[in-house]
This record gives structure tokens, sequence and C-alpha cells, in this order.
């Protein structure tokens, strides 16, 4: 029988802790699936980069195409013209993208125009904003696809009310708990904590990079105010985007100032950061994958959006989706140090197997 061959598309941070525990798999079945690695360069930071990729024990990219930043059409197709060289020269059976980055978007266009087969991994989700540009790739991406893999009940349904056929709907589970499952172990060996003088279950983690946060001046002003309020009853720990770093130095705000507990880092390292979120009192964030995280923790979860794509994190997990007034973040944030965090459970299917389930799918299916 004729090997498949697989193509997995990744851009930045999240793919790698979404596309490892798939590597794994297929690699292990070499008897049956061919299995290249291309690395689109849409990481905002290349050391960075390799950090994920030397921590996840990924392998080298097959083919890394650099494309770098810039806006959204014009990164979208940077990344579509040198996929399509790449497609015609390494002939696929199959793409799997995951997630909703612009490399994802980007891939999967590519991939319908040359009729290769596709699939979504993460599929489903919506936040039904489409403001959000991840929106508009999760959307376009999912009604291309020939196989979607759906990490949660909410995929389920949103696939169905969109009128995608069952046939290509797979609930595999959340591909990301995968690799933090297969890490918490090591990462438990991180000295992150003695680097930064901080004690377990005494400090906040904070993530924050979305452009309705940190793009308005006024609103990024009146947020990291409110933040410092709460870091002079317990720090906050706050690895900085990049994003963000900018905004603050554009807006003149004093990204420096550690007078209180806020203690503004570099980017972590995906070990550092696991054991940074696996020990805190909660975590704040705008970030999707970090609700997901502190779902699985068990740790209390406050976002700072609108609305979620993630339902189940607020639904069974420990996170609450409070919006962006500064005053209500304030409150809740100390109303959970204060004793009164949220509790959840763990949802269904989200137990460290979901690659070999995708895996044991495409056996079956190619």
């Amino acid at each position: 029988m004729k090997k498949q061959r697989i193509i997995l598309i990744v851009g930045a941070r999240p793919n790698f802790m979404k596309s490892a525990p798939l590597m794994r798999s297929l690699l292990s079945n070499k008897d049956l699936f061919d299995t290249k690695l291309i690395h689109t360069g849409q990481h905002y930071d290349h050391a960075l980069s390799q950090l994920f990729f030397d921590e996840l024990k990924m392998p080298k990219p097959d083919v890394y195409l650099g494309v770098g930043s810039a806006s959204h059409a014009e990164q979208t197709a940077k990344i579509m013209i040198e996929l399509e060289k790449s497609f015609t020269e390494l002939k696929p059976d199959l793409v799997m993208v995951f997630g909703d980055i612009n490399s994802t978007l980007a891939a999967a266009i590519v991939a319908a125009k040359m009729c290769i087969k596709l699939a979504h991994v993460e599929a489903g989700l919506r936040s039904f904003d489409h403001t959000m540009p991840e929106e508009i790739n999760r959307i376009v991406t999912d009604r291309l696809s020939d196989y979607l893999f759906v990490s949660e009940e909410s995929g389920l349904q949103n696939l169905k009310n969109e009128g995608v056929p069952d046939s290509k709907i797979f609930y595999t589970g959340n591909i990301m708990i995968d690799s933090l499952v297969a890490n918490l172990e090591v990462a438990s060996q991180s000295d992150i904590l003695d680097r930064l003088s901080l004690e377990p279950d005494n400090y906040i983690t904070m993530t924050m990079h979305r452009p309705a946060n940190v793009d308005s001046e006024n609103k990024l002003k009146e947020l990291f105010s409110s933040i410092t309020e709460i870091s002079k009853e317990i720090p906050i720990v706050f690895p900085c985007h990049p994003r963000t770093k900018q905004r603050l130095k554009d807006f003149g705000i004093n990204e420096n100032d550690n007078s209180h507990g806020l203690k503004l880092i570099e980017p972590l390292g995906y070990l550092d950061f696991l054991k940074l979120q696996s020990k805190s009192k909660c975590v704040l964030t705008d970030s999707g994958g970090v609700q997901e995280e502190t779902t699985f923790l068990q740790i209390p979860c406050i976002t700072m959006r609108e609305n979620t794509e993630r339902p189940s994190t607020v639904e069974i997990g420990s996170n609450l989706v409070i919006g962006v007034d500064p005053q209500v973040i304030q409150e809740t944030t100390l109303d959970s140090i204060r004793g009164n965090a949220k509790v959840g459970n763990i949802p269904k299917l989200w137990d460290g197997n979901t690659a070999d389930r995708i895996v044991d799918i495409m056996r079956k299916q190619l």
C-alpha cells in the first residue's frame, strides 16, 4: 500500500503546541504515513520559536518559509505564494492545519485551490465576533476542510448549524492538552519561580496582546492602571508580548515601573510558562489557549474579553469571561484571590490522547 504523504503546517507558538503530539504520533506510524513539516515563519521571534521546537522535541522543519511579520493581507499572500511552490514540489495527499492563525487560512486556501485534501485540527470554534481576524480564519478554514477534528462540544454544534456533513466531523478532544500532559512533569523542574522570587499560589500570571485591549491608548492606560492596583495586593507576572510592549512604548506607559508587584518580563519558553501557570493563584488573560490550559490545570482564569470561542472553559472549566471594563477586572480579580475563585472540571476527551485518536481516524480514512 502506498504511503500517504501528510504535510503539517505551523507558523506561530500555539501551532507548535498543537502539532508536536500529532507529529510524534504520525512519525510512529512511518509504515503508513510520510510526514513532512512546513514552518511558515509567521512567528515574531525566531529564537523563541526555536526554543519551543526544542522544548517540545519537534523535528527540524522540512521547509522553512520565513515570511515574518506584515499586515494580515500581505502576510497571508506571502504564505500562499510560498506554500503553492512547496505543495507543487512535495505533492501531499493531505494538508493538516491547526487553530486560527494566518498560516492556517493561507494553507487552507492553497490546498483547496490545488484539490489537496485538508484537515483542520481544532475545528468548529466560534466567538461569533467578526471583528476578530481569527474568527474569519476559523470559518473559512472549516468551510474548505475535508476532515474537521473538534476539541469541544460547542464545535460539534457550530459545524452542524453551519450545515457541515456529519461525515466530515470527528470529536477527538483538545490536542493542546496532549502537549500539556506530556510536558507537565518536565515543566515542574523549571526554576522560573526562583528566578522571579515568587512563592507558589501567591502571584498572578497575566498575558495580554489582543488588539481590542492594547491598540487603544485610553483602553490600555485604563487596563494598566487597574492591573497596577491589583499588583499592590498580590504580585503579577506579565510575560509581555512584543505587540503589547510596543504599544506601551508608543503610548508612554512606563512598562518598567515595578514599584508595586507588577513584574514585566520577556516572553517565556513553553516549559517555564507552563510552570508559571501551574503554580499561579489565578491567571489574567485575553488568550484562547491559556483558557484551555488553566481549565485542565484547574487554575482560576479571568478572561479580559467580551466573548470566547471556547465556551467549555466557562461552562465546565475554571474560566470567567468578564469583558474589558477595568473596574470589573480589578474587582473580579481581587474577589478571586480573596477566596471566591471559580472552581471547574475538565471537559470530555481533554486527556492527552487526542493525537492518537486523530491518527487512528486518518488510518481508516486514508
